[in-house]
């Protein structure tokens, strides 16, 4: 089982009617799902006072499932239903048939007893807010604190955005079938999930390969293949010279903590080209990298050894920033584009559309996306945030990184990662600009952008995680040595290596 595949809610469904298709009755998968969800709250709790909470459609069938083998096994259940059991078709009337217990009506007056709850209210699948007695009843679930077990998804979760609608469930542990949904690593989504436990229901491995995913939780199984280790017989002129454009003196930090990071990453060599009257500040921060005046920044692309181009640190919004870029881009060099690079062209978006090339990398956080690519913006609705950066990322050409405590990467091509490491210490000035220098170094040693993207943000989001609360920007250079060292390990792992 590939378990960083996210399934959207089309392919799940898919999945299960595959699965039917193929011989397997589709009340042996609800079987299987009730099963699960019983085994995990065994695993956890000792038995007590439990509410079951009981959707019309298959989530609700899964739930009448758990309650049965559950009160099977000496729990004290009650078991409340949005609706009848005669409205219930299919799978779910089946299992609710089987349930012995007394079937009451959805009310918030069922959770007067309870010490655990299950949400089997609604899956990813919810499409409109909640309401009457399901949002009566999730608000005093939440109200009480009480313990919860969401069935697939938090009800109120979208499944494939991961949006709130109106109001969700804060569970304690989320029980999901075959692969996750995008929901549960999405914001604000995930902090409604808790614990998220995928369970292996039946459903082949092959059926869930003909759905053709491209979308996956960012992890190292996805990218450590291809990270580009240092050659014992090679020399630093291997791994690349990266070039990061800086601003002027004030400004000039940013520009800094990316050259840093792209050094430390692993880059052979690193110049930051700075305005001439700035050069001094540089020099007296920076030792292994180089600097060089901007004013020949020409001459710095015709370099070809310069392989690898950052631009927008620091550097200031406006036309001189603008035609720095579009001679980055000509350049043709693998190149990474944040934050005044991105705002610069607010007004001419499309100017910038059509000069990036194959080999560009966009690292905007939300308000930067909004400016650059309008009705793909923060504010499209109800838009998730994968949507949006794949839209982007084939409007623009180039691998777009919305940034965020879930950074979503996406390729023109239609592969996206959801980034799920991230600590809320990384809320932090600076740290984007760590980011892109971390990208910059695996770019300048020839990693390709989406694989490098990828890797540069699980990356930082590991060495913010390893160095905890009081984090600031210049930490996460100084972390990324031990992540490497336990990256190294898997690889070597990975390979069979001694």
């Amino acid at each position: 089982m590939n378990k960083f595949e996210l399934l959207s809610v089309q392919q799940m469904y898919a999945c299960d009617a595959a699965t039917i298709a193929l011989g397997t009755p589709g009340i042996q998968l609800m079987e299987n799902a009730g099963q699960a969800i019983a085994r995990e709250i065994r695993k956890r709790w000792q038995p007590c006072p439990i509410a079951v909470l009981c959707g019309p459609g298959n989530n609700g069938g899964d739930g009448f499932v758990a309650a049965r083998l559950l009160k099977e096994a000496g729990w004290p259940v009650r078991l409340a239903l949005l609706g009848t059991p005669e409205r219930l078709t299919g799978d779910a009337a089946i299992a609710a048939a089987a349930w012995q217990g007394a079937t009451e009506a959805l009310n918030p007056d069922i959770l007067a007893d309870a010490e655990l709850v299950v949400d089997a209210l609604f899956g990813a699948g919810l499409g409109r807010a909640l309401d009457g007695a399901v949002q009566d009843a999730v608000e005093e679930i939440n109200r009480r604190r009480i313990p919860c077990v969401a069935v697939d998804v938090p009800s109120g979760v979208h499944g494939d955005s991961g949006l709130i609608l109106g109001c969700a469930v804060q569970a304690t542990l989320t029980v999901t079938f075959c692969r996750r949904k995008p929901g549960h690593l999405l914001l604000p989504g995930r902090s409604c999930a808790g614990e998220v436990v995928c369970a292996d229901i039946g459903i082949p491995d092959s059926v869930v390969a003909q759905q053709g995913v491209d979308l996956h939780e960012n992890n190292p199984a996805a990218w450590l293949q291809s990270y580009p280790w240092p050659n014992p017989g090679g020399h630093k002129y291997d791994r690349g010279h990266a070039l990061v454009v800086g601003g002027s003196g004030a400004t000039s930090g940013a520009a800094r903590l990316a050259a840093r990071g792209a050094l430390r990453i692993g880059a052979g060599l690193v110049t930051v080209a700075a305005p001439e009257a700035s050069l001094e500040v540089y020099a007296a921060q920076l030792t292994a990298v180089m600097i060089a005046p901007l004013e020949k920044l020409d001459e710095q692309l015709r370099d070809k050894r310069k392989n690898a181009v950052l631009i927008g640190p620091g550097c200031g919004v406006g036309a001189g920033t603008r035609q720095r870029v579009s001679a980055i881009l000509a350049a043709k060099r693998a190149s990474i584009l944040d934050a005044d690079a991105l705002t610069s062209f607010e007004t001419t978006p499309n100017q910038l559309f059509n000069e990036v090339h194959s080999e560009t990398i966009l690292t905007p956080h939300e308000g930067e996306f909004s400016r650059l690519f309008g009705e793909n913006g923060e504010g499209n609705g109800d838009a998730g945030k994968v949507q949006r950066a794949c839209a982007a990322a084939a409007q623009s050409g180039a691998v777009v990184v919305l940034k965020g405590g879930d950074t979503v990467i996406a390729a023109p091509d239609g592969r996206a990662a959801v980034n799920a490491n991230a600590p809320a210490e990384l809320a932090t000035a600076g740290a984007g600009d760590v980011l892109a220098g971390f990208a910059l170094g695996l770019l300048a040693q020839g990693m390709k952008c989406f694989e490098a993207a990828c890797a540069a943000v699980w990356l930082h989001g590991a060495a913010a995680g390893r160095f905890g609360p009081g984090l600031i920007a210049e930490d996460m250079s100084e972390e990324l040595p031990a992540e490497l060292a336990v990256l190294k390990r898997m690889a070597a792992r990975e390979s069979g290596a001694p």
